[in-house]
């Protein structure tokens, strides 16, 4: 009996090590995305205005040309725990875009510049003219550094869904940016695109967006800044979520030990 139950569990650990090097390939031309360090990661971590402000400004200038993000609204980008623009800055870049709305008092749609309580507009009008222009539909940006994961291998992504390593996201989305891009005969070759082929090309280049503040314009911190934001889209509340989770296990940890001395002076006079 003992060794079927050492055969067995031989090979249940020999299933999980072919899974986990399945899925961190992701297919053989798919490379794990290498670990980075942010200022957001960890149970205390904040995120750096001025990368937010800076990645913001990689989004609208890059990203936003094709893809959408209508989770967040301009004024979002005002908010606390955010890049905390200020609201006239706010106002100001929502002014410089047409919304449609309506009907008016004459039935029909017409466009008037945005407000901080609108949307980020989005490129196209629907899927349909995205995919007729682009050939692909571009995924929605809101939520991406939540919703791409990846695995780290055996034996990590064991526990990764348990843990729910926060950071999987960005991670992807700056290897993706700053790194797969590595076949210069093939503009759509991603090293880490799940099977390598992906529909967009490079679209970060040295000098392409502007810095005021000194940072190097280069496509790896393009890459850094823009998935900092992308993380920061997909959770807007985490600085306020993780200072909350501290007040809880704070608490916790001393409700636990007054009900420990408690129990210890309810049960002393019972020996």
């Amino acid at each position: 009996m003992n060794r079927f139950k050492t055969l067995g569990l031989a090979a249940l650990v020999a299933a999980s090590f072919i899974a986990g090097q399945a899925m961190a390939a992701g297919g053989h031309d798919t490379k794990t995305p290498e670990r980075q360090s942010w200022s957001f990661g960890g149970p205390f971590g904040t995120f750096d205005r001025a990368q937010l402000q800076r990645g913001f400004k990689v989004f609208r200038e890059v990203c936003a040309n094709c893809h959408s993000a209508n989770r967040i609204a301009f004024r979002n980008l005002s908010q606390a725990g955010g890049p905390e623009f200020s609201e006239a800055q706010v106002k100001a870049l929502a002014a410089e875009y047409k919304v449609k709305d309506g009907p008016g008092d004459d039935g029909n749609m017409f466009e008037r510049p945005g407000r901080p309580a609108d949307r980020w507009p989005a490129v196209y009008a629907n899927a349909e003219a995205a995919k007729a222009t682009l050939g692909a539909v571009p995924p929605d940006l809101s939520v991406i550094a939540k919703a791409r994961s990846y695995s780290r291998g055996f034996p990590l992504f064991l526990v990764d869904p348990i843990i729910q390593y926060q950071e999987h996201g960005v991670d992807y989305i700056y290897s993706l940016l700053a790194l797969g891009y590595d076949d210069p005969k093939d503009p759509n070759h991603n090293s880490y695109f799940p099977g390598g082929r992906i529909g967009m090309g490079a679209p970060l280049s040295d000098g392409q967006v502007e810095y005021t503040d000194g940072t190097p314009e280069t496509v790896k911190s393009y890459a850094r800044d823009v998935a900092a934001y992308l993380m920061w889209m997909a959770e807007p509340k985490l600085e306020e979520r993780k200072k909350t989770g501290f007040r809880v296990m704070a608490f916790l940890i001393l409700f636990a030990g007054l009900l420990y001395f408690t129990k210890k002076r309810v049960w002393a006079g019972a020996h």
